[in-house]
């Protein structure tokens, strides 16, 4: 079940959901908007190998704007720390950006209960668009769980700003067992299939 916005605000007061800094305008009837912060990254590589750590280069939006360019991925962080460790977030772009033809998430909009941190989203045009410090990027939403709550204990835990993918960590030892025929995986092969 999903939280109302009225109830995200009492959540808030109480402790038990962190916006910091919360806004009381920014409050929807079922989310919460949330801003786009200063800084960007790109992956500075054209191949990126998840076995491996990516290079990136940060970019600075001035005040100005930055325009982004299609068909290019651009990492992005929230102004809000943001998450719970009561309820389950998820986040979404608000519509009026949806409209432009901009992603804010291409495949990840759940969030882990026990995260809180600023939110690593994944901005990406159809078109090329102007983006704003601070402007109201996204929504998160906050749903109530049913069962035992073992909190986020992941790599991304505690995070104060926007952060590349980090799968080359655990990369390797997660590969386990192959899929067919109970084989185990060859690195080797994996990579030179890529």
């Amino acid at each position: 079940m999903i939280l109302t916005g009225n109830e995200i605000a009492k959540r808030v007061g109480m402790g038990d959901i962190v916006i910091d800094p919360f806004i009381p305008e920014n409050v929807n009837p079922n989310s919460y908007n949330f801003r786009l912060h200063h800084e960007l990254l790109v992956y500075d590589q054209e191949l990126i190998d998840p076995a491996e750590k990516a290079l990136t280069r940060v970019i600075t939006i001035p005040p100005e704007g930055l325009v982004l360019e299609p068909q290019r991925l651009y990492l992005a962080s929230t102004v809000e720390k943001m998450g719970s460790e009561h309820f389950v977030p998820t986040y979404a772009a608000r519509s009026s950006v949806a409209r432009l033809g901009m992603f804010i998430n291409l495949s990840a909009p759940l969030g882990d209960i026990g995260f809180i941190g600023r939110w690593t989203i994944q901005l990406y045009c159809l078109h090329r668009v102007r983006v704003f410090f601070g402007m109201n990027i996204g929504q998160m939403m906050f749903w109530h769980v049913r069962g035992d709550i073992d909190l986020y204990q992941g790599k991304y835990k505690n995070a104060d700003r926007v952060i590349a993918s980090l799968i080359f960590k655990d990369f390797h030892k997660k590969l386990g067992v192959h899929p067919y025929e109970d084989q185990p995986v060859n690195v080797a092969s994996v990579d030179a299939d890529l």
